[in-house]
């Protein structure tokens, strides 16, 4: 694929939440799309923000893609969809959940679509797996 690399951050803190994080990496796979090309360790964190939760696991992925910006996020959401995810409460407990942090070089500030992800040098959830596939980007 000649497209652009894109760096993706998961997390899950409800039901089964390694069996969430290895199906969603399944789906992202099975995408004609997209090619995964690593993928960080998982870590156990707090949550940070909204109401009182369980704790997180989380990490990120690097992926090849010949998707759109927007595509990719449509992807990201349908995936967080078949998955059960939700979104009834601001930074609410969730099965899944999928953050483009990176797409290639691109600055885009548009409703609903900013990259780079506005917020992810403050999480050390996003920050530590980045650091893990993409020193570069830190």
């Amino acid at each position: 694929m000649n497209c652009p690399y894109a760096y993706i951050a998961f997390g899950s803190n409800l039901g089964d939440r390694n069996k969430n994080i290895l199906r969603a990496i399944s789906l992202l796979k099975a995408h004609p799309k997209i090619k995964i090309k690593k993928i960080s360790s998982i870590i156990e964190t707090k949550p940070e923000g909204g109401p009182k939760q369980g704790r997180f696991l989380n990490g990120a992925v690097k992926i090849e893609t010949g998707l759109s910006i927007e595509d990719l996020l449509s992807v990201l959401q349908d995936i967080e969809k078949q998955l059960g995810r939700t979104r009834a409460v601001k930074n609410g407990p969730r099965t899944i959940d999928l953050d483009i942090i990176f797409y290639g070089d691109e600055v885009i500030n548009k409703p609903g679509l900013i990259i780079p992800h506005p917020r992810w040098r403050q999480r050390q959830f996003v920050v530590g797996p980045l650091r893990e596939i993409a020193p570069e980007k830190i």
